[in-house]
């Protein structure tokens, strides 16, 4: 078991597949940062192993948003406070993880594409230790945040594809309707 863990994703909903990622990571560490990834626009670069994850579509809720969800969420799971920390992490901006999290902890990362491929050498071209919790090919990989929100657009049920408590703050937030309110 690792002392320190960082784990990471945009969350854009935070779904069951989420949820499975992040108990996974937490299953191997004592203590797991959650970096909140894309936190806003100004540190969300385009990447060519995937460049509709920078899109404003594919960014609908707020680092904030995200953080109250994933925190709910994890609580709901049954961890605690003192076993979770979230931050903001730049993921595509590898020189400002320094100031983010302990590079000395492990980073867990899950691989279903190019992009999964692009951070595992990233981070290994970084010196950190990484520590792979699965590597699937893409048609394998499950939910998808972007079919959730798609589903969201076009009033079909996504509730029962993620945690109650992204269901709860999505609604509270009216996060359909900002979906369908964002220009392509």
């Amino acid at each position: 078991m690792y002392d320190i863990g960082v784990i990471h994703g945009r969350f854009q909903v935070p779904h069951n597949d989420h949820l499975k990622y992040l108990l996974a990571g937490k299953a191997v560490c004592r203590h797991l940062i959650v970096g909140i990834t894309n936190p806003d626009p100004t540190l969300t670069a385009q990447v060519a192993a995937d460049v509709k994850r920078s899109s404003a579509l594919a960014n609908p809720l707020t680092y904030y948003e995200r953080l109250v969800i994933l925190r709910d969420v994890l609580l709901e799971a049954g961890l605690t406070h003192s076993e979770t920390t979230f931050v903001p992490l730049p993921i595509t901006h590898p020189d400002l993880y320094r100031y983010y999290v302990p590079l000395d902890a492990v980073f867990l990362l899950s691989i279903y594409d190019d992009w999964g491929r692009h951070k595992l050498e990233q981070f290994q071209g970084l010196g950190l230790k990484t520590h792979l919790l699965w590597e699937v090919p893409a048609e394998q990989k499950g939910l998808s945040a972007s079919d959730i929100r798609q589903a969201m657009i076009n009033d079909h049920p996504w509730e029962h594809l993620t945690p109650a408590a992204t269901a709860r703050h999505c609604h509270a937030w009216d996060i359909p309707q900002r979906l369908k309110t964002i220009e392509l």
